[in-house]
């Protein structure tokens, strides 16, 4: 009988059941109502088609668009890194991207039951709420990092009732980079646990 036979000693098996999986979650938030602002959506969008870039067991996408509560349950899960992806203004110009590690030192889960009001809007989500809302719930500290677009200024002229659906040119010029950087963290942060 020819073929290959794989021989694995006791000790090699052990040892690649005891290697962990290091969890990460990309959560994509965003309200692709108000243009710009769903450009964390948009990202999920693209990193959930791709079909050149399969992330290993335990990296996850998830496109939680202004859906707050749902991440602050899915943090219950107890994942190893979360990876925000979302707009963010800090000033720049549009279509910046930044890495931000934030300082949730100052999370107080005892605000949970305010916090899983706030979570609970219609029309946003605000990042650090539910994390203080996912920690009132039982999920542990955990390392977060945001990658974020600077979105260009909504057009004011507008009235509010007409949504803007579509990205800005500079915000949509960068999806591609931030799919890069995400890849980049990604593996970054799976050889940082080996």
């Amino acid at each position: 009988m020819e073929g290959i036979v794989n021989h694995i000693s006791p000790s090699e098996s052990t040892f690649q059941q005891t290697i962990p999986v290091r969890r990460i979650l990309i959560a994509c938030i965003g309200n692709i109502f108000l243009g710009d602002d769903g450009f964390g959506v948009e990202v999920a969008q693209r990193l959930l088609s791709s079909k050149t870039k399969q992330y290993p067991e335990g990296v996850q996408v998830v496109d939680f668009g202004i859906r707050g509560i749902d991440l602050a349950y899915a943090l219950l899960d107890d994942y190893d890194t979360l990876v925000l992806v979302d707009a963010v203004s800090r000033g720049g110009p549009p279509g910046t991207l930044y890495l931000i590690e934030p300082d949730l030192a100052g999370i107080d889960p005892e605000k949970g039951v305010e916090a899983g009001r706030a979570a609970m809007e219609a029309h946003s989500m605000d990042p650090v709420k539910v994390l203080a809302f996912a920690r009132a719930l039982g999920a542990r500290p955990i390392h977060t990092l945001l990658i974020g677009c600077e979105p260009a200024p909504l057009n004011e002229s507008e009235d509010y009732a007409e949504m803007q659906t579509e990205l800005s040119e500079p915000v949509r010029a960068a999806i591609d980079e931030a799919v890069l950087m995400i890849d980049s963290l990604v593996e970054e942060l799976l050889h940082k646990a080996m």
